[in-house]
C-alpha cells in the first residue's frame, strides 16, 4: 500500500499474514470477489442465552421445497462440521487411552503395520487421521462462519492515569527499599558477615514489622482509587447485604445461574475431599520433611526458607502450622492435605474469573467444571506437598495483568503482583512466571490493542514486578547470601550439579518440549506420586475439547489479532517449562506437579472448545428451545462421561496404584502405637531400617511421636540388651539378617509376621518381655 495506491496489494496481505501482531488482515477487492460465493452470513458469537434477532418467515432456513430443500434445511439446523470435529476428536482421545495402547486391542489389530512407523506405535495411525480430520472439519466450520466461539469483549481504548503521588513514588520508594534492605542485611535477616553476606535464614518481629510496613507503604502509593469498573470491595458487600435486606426480614433471591454455579462448586468439593482420609493414605519421605518443617514452626523457629531435602519456600509450612493451630489436627498428614486442598479449590475461581474475561461466564463456568472434575489438579492437591501452590497463584496473577492490560486498570497490576510476590514464597516452579510475565507484555505490545498505550502499559508491569519484588524482598535477600542452597533444587534439574547431561543439550530440550507438549494427549510421566503414570493428563472429554481449543484459537488469531489468544496459547509450553527444563533428568519429565502451572489455561482453553461447539449447536437449531435442549443434552452427556471416568482415575486407579506403590507406614506406626499403649514405652520400639524398604520418621508421625525416628542399625542392636523394659523391634520380611541377629540375642523373644492386604508389605514384629521387677 502506498500513497499513489491506497488499496492494499497481495504484498500487503502477505505481510499481515507473516506478522499478525500488526493488525487484520487487509481486504483486496479481487480476492474479496472471488471469495465472495463461499461466504455465509452469521453473527458473532455471543452468549448462549443470548437471543439473536429474530428472523422473519422468508429468512429463516429450509423454506424451499423439494428434496434440495430438506437436505438445506438439514443442513442450516445441524452444525454438521462442528459436530463431527467433535465426534472425530473424541474418537481420536478415546482410542489413545492406555486400554487401546495393547497389542491384543481390536483398533490394534485392525490398523496395518506401515514401515515407516515402530511396531509399538502403529496404533497411534488411525488416533492421528481422526484428529487430522476433526482439525479440518472444526476449520471449514470456522472459514464458513458456522462455529460461534464467543470473542472477548472489547478492550477499553483509554490509557489508565498516571496521576496520584508518583513523585514521591519515584524518589520515596526506591529509597525505602535500601533502607530496608540494609534493615534485613543488619538487623533483619541476620547479622552481616565480614564479607557483608548474611547468614542467619529466621524472621525476627523486626523484620516482619519493617517489611510489612514497605509492602503497604508501596501499595498506598501506587493504588489508584476511584478507578473504572470499581466500587470498593467494602461497597460492594455493603450492597449484597442491603439487597437481601428487606423490611420483612431477610431475603435470599437465587437465579438459575447462582444455582448452576454453587452446583459446580459442589462437585469440585465432592471431587477435592471425598475419601480424603484414605486417599492417599500412606505419606512418604517429602511429606516426613514438611511435617519436621512444621513442627520447627511451631517451635518458634520461623525461617525464610526451610533448608532440609535441597531447601523450600515457606508458604506451605506456615499455612500448615495455621491450620494446626486452628483446628488442633497436630502433626499429621491430614494437616498437609487441608491447606493443599484448600488451595485446589481456591483456585478455580479465579479459573472462573480468567474464563470469564477472555470469553464470557459460560467460558468461566466451563473451564471451573472441567478443572474441578478433572483427575490431574485433584491428585496433586491431595498429595500434602507443595504442588497445587503452583496454580493456585499462577491464576490470580494471570487474571489481574491480563486484566489490567484489556481494562487499562491500573489497580489490577497492583493485585497481579500481590499474587506474584507471595506465590514465590509458594513452590519453586512459580519463578518461571516473572518470565511469562515479560512474555505476556511483548505481545501485546506487539499487538494493535496497544497503540497509544504502551507505556502506561510497560508502566503497568513495572508496578507489578515492584509490588512483587517488595513482597518477596526475605527470599531475594536469602537468595544473596546464600545462592546455592536458594538454588539447588532448580539447578539441580537444569544444570550439572548433581550429574552431567544424558545428551547433547537442545535435543533433550527439544525431546522434553515435545513430551509436554503431548502429555495431554498421550503420557503424562511415570512419577507414580502424583500421576496415574503412561497414561494422558486429561480424560479423553477433556483432551478432545482441548484440541479443539487450541484449534478454534489459533484460527481465530490468524483472522481476528486478538493478542490474548496468542497469550493463552503461549502459557501452556511457558508454564510447563520447570519441568521441560529438566535437562539432567529428561526421565522425570513430563511431571504433573511441575507443569501445574499449565491448569489454568489448559481448561480455559478446553472451556473454549466446549462452549463454541454448545453455543453452534443453539444458534443452528430450528428455534432456541430446540437448540437449548439440544445443546443441554449434548453438555450433559459430554460432563458426565468426563466425572465418569475422572471419579475412576483418581478413586480407582490412582488409588490402587499408590496403595502398591507406598510403604505402609500408617500400619507400622499403629503397631507401635498400640504397643506403647500396652505394654511398652515410646523409646523401646525399634524399627530396623532395610533398603528402600520404610521411612522410620513417618513410623513415628504415624504413632503420634512426630519428633521421634524409630530407626536402630542393624550393627546397633546388641546396644539394646542394656535395655531390661519390654522391647518390640519391627523389620522386613526379606531381613533375614536382623531376624537371626534378633533370635541369637533374645532367644525368649516372641516372633510374629505382621500380614497385610498388600502383597510383598509383610513385616517382621520380634516381641522381647522385659525382666521380672
Amino acid at each position: 500500500m502506498n500513497e499513489n495506491n491506497p488499496e492494499p496489494t497481495v504484498l500487503d496481505f502477505v505481510k499481515a499474514i507473516l506478522m499478525p501482531w500488526r493488525g487484520d488482515i487487509p481486504a483486496i477487492p479481487e480476492l474479496e470477489e472471488e471469495l465472495e460465493p463461499l461466504k455465509v452470513q452469521t453473527g458473532s458469537g455471543m452468549d448462549l442465552f443470548q437471543s439473536d434477532e429474530e428472523e422473519t418467515d422468508e429468512e429463516k432456513p429450509g423454506n424451499t421445497g423439494g428434496a434440495s430443500g430438506v437436505i438445506r434445511a438439514l443442513y442450516d439446523r445441524i452444525p454438521l462440521a462442528v459436530l463431527s470435529s467433535l465426534v472425530l476428536a473424541l474418537m481420536a482421545q478415546g482410542l489413545l487411552e492406555p486400554s487401546f495402547r495393547t497389542p491384543d486391542s481390536v483398533f490394534s489389530k485392525i490398523i496395518p503395520q506401515l514401515p515407516f512407523v515402530p511396531a509399538e506405535y502403529h496404533y497411534i495411525i488411525l488416533p492421528i487421521c481422526f484428529y487430522i480430520l476433526s482439525a479440518i472439519f472444526l476449520a471449514i466450520s470456522i472459514l464458513f462462519k458456522e462455529w460461534k466461539g464467543i470473542l472477548p469483549e472489547a478492550e477499553s481504548t483509554q490509557p489508565f492515569s498516571m496521576d496520584g503521588p508518583w513523585f514521591i513514588l519515584g524518589i520515596g520508594a526506591p529509597i525505602l527499599i535500601v533502607v530496608v534492605f540494609l534493615a534485613f542485611h543488619f538487623s533483619g535477616i541476620g547479622v552481616a558477615t565480614s564479607n557483608g553476606l548474611l547468614t542467619s535464614n529466621e524472621f525476627n518481629p523486626l523484620d516482619i514489622t519493617v517489611w510489612l510496613i514497605l509492602i503497604g507503604f508501596v501499595i498506598y502509593l501506587v493504588w489508584q482509587p476511584g478507578q473504572p469498573g470499581e466500587n470498593g470491595t467494602w461497597n460492594k458487600i455493603s450492597g449484597f447485604i442491603q439487597k437481601l435486606r428487606t423490611d420483612k426480614g431477610w431475603r435470599i433471591t437465587l437465579t438459575w445461574w447462582t444455582v448452576f454455579i454453587l452446583l459446580i462448586v459442589g462437585v469440585g468439593i465432592f471431587f477435592r475431599t471425598y475419601q480424603l482420609t484414605e486417599l492417599p493414605k500412606e505419606m512418604f519421605s517429602d511429606q516426613a520433611e514438611k511435617l519436621l518443617d512444621v513442627g520447627d514452626v511451631l517451635a518458634g523457629r520461623f525461617a525464610v526458607f526451610f533448608t532440609r531435602n535441597t531447601g523450600r519456600e515457606g508458604f506451605q509450612m506456615y499455612l500448615t502450622a495455621l491450620i494446626v493451630t486452628l483446628f488442633g489436627t497436630g502433626l499429621t498428614y491430614i494437616s498437609l492435605k487441608i491447606g493443599t486442598v484448600l488451595a485446589g479449590l481456591v483456585t478455580l475461581p479465579y479459573i472462573y474469573r480468567l474464563g470469564k474475561e477472555l470469553g464470557n461466564r459460560w467460558v468461566g463456568a466451563f473451564a471451573m467444571l472441567l478443572a474441578a472434575i478433572a483427575y490431574w489438579p485433584n491428585v496433586i492437591s491431595r498429595i500434602g506437598l507443595r504442588f497445587p501452590l503452583y496454580p493456585l497463584f499462577v491464576a490470580p496473577t494471570l487474571y489481574y495483568m491480563i486484566r489490567g492490560m484489556r481494562r487499562s486498570n491500573r489497580n489490577d497490576f497492583i493485585l497481579a503482583g500481590i499474587a506474584l510476590g507471595i506465590g514465590l514464597h509458594g513452590y519453586t516452579p512459580m519463578r518461571i512466571v516473572p518470565f511469562v510475565v515479560v512474555i505476556g507484555l511483548v505481545i501485546y505490545l506487539l499487538h494493535q490493542d496497544a497503540r497509544g498505550k504502551r507505556w502506561q502499559m510497560i508502566t503497568g508491569v513495572g508496578i507489578l514486578a515492584l509490588v512483587s519484588f517488595v513482597i518477596f524482598l526475605p527470599l531475594f535477600t536469602y537468595m544473596l547470601s546464600n545462592p546455592e542452597m536458594f538454588g539447588l533444587r532448580a539447578f539441580s534439574r537444569l544444570g550439572t550439579v548433581e550429574r552431567p547431561y544424558p545428551g547433547p543439550v537442545w535435543l533433550i530440550f527439544l525431546d522434553n518440549l515435545k513430551n509436554a507438549s503431548i502429555m495431554f494427549f498421550w503420557d503424562n510421566g511415570s512419577i507414580w506420586v502424583n500421576s496415574v503414570p503412561y497414561r494422558p493428563a486429561l480424560d479423553f472429554v477433556t483432551g478432545a475439547l482441548y484440541f479443539m481449543g487450541v484449534i478454534s484459537l489459533i484460527i481465530r488469531y490468524f483472522q481476528k489479532r486478538i493478542w490474548s489468544d496468542l497469550f493463552l496459547l503461549l502459557c501452556v509450553p511457558l508454564l510447563m517449562l520447570p519441568s521441560i527444563l529438566s535437562l539432567a533428568y529428561p526421565g522425570e519429565n513430563p511431571a504433573l506437579n511441575r507443569t501445574g502451572g499449565a491448569i489454568i489455561p489448559v481448561f480455559i482453553i478446553a472451556a473454549i472448545g466446549l462452549e463454541g461447539a454448545l453455543s453452534t449447536i443453539v444458534r443452528k437449531a430450528s428455534s432456541r428451545q430446540t437448540g437449548l435442549v439440544l445443546a443441554g443434552i449434548v453438555g450433559f452427556v459430554l460432563v458426565w462421561t468426563a466425572c465418569t471416568q475422572n471419579y475412576t482415575l483418581v478413586f480407582n486407579d490412582f488409588k490402587t496404584q499408590y496403595d502398591y506403590s507406598a510403604w505402609n507406614t500408617t500400619e507400622i506406626g499403629g503397631i507401635v502405637r498400640e504397643f506403647v499403649d500396652s505394654v511398652g514405652y515410646e523409646d523401646t520400639a525399634y524399627v530396623i531400617p532395610y533398603p528402600y524398604w520404610v521411612d522410620t520418621r513417618l513410623v513415628g508421625i504415624n504413632a503420634g511421636f512426630p519428633q521421634r525416628d524409630y530407626a536402630l542399625a542393624q550393627a546397633s542392636i546388641p546396644e539394646t540388651q542394656a535395655e531390661t523394659r519390654t522391647k518390640m523391634f519391627v523389620f522386613f520380611n526379606k531381613d533375614d539378617a536382623s531376624k537371626s541377629k534378633l533370635e541369637e540375642l533374645y532367644p525368649n523373644g516372641i516372633l510374629t509376621l505382621h500380614k497385610t492386604d498388600i502383597e510383598g508389605k509383610d513385616f517382621y514384629i520380634y516381641l522381647v518381655p522385659g525382666a521380672a521387677q
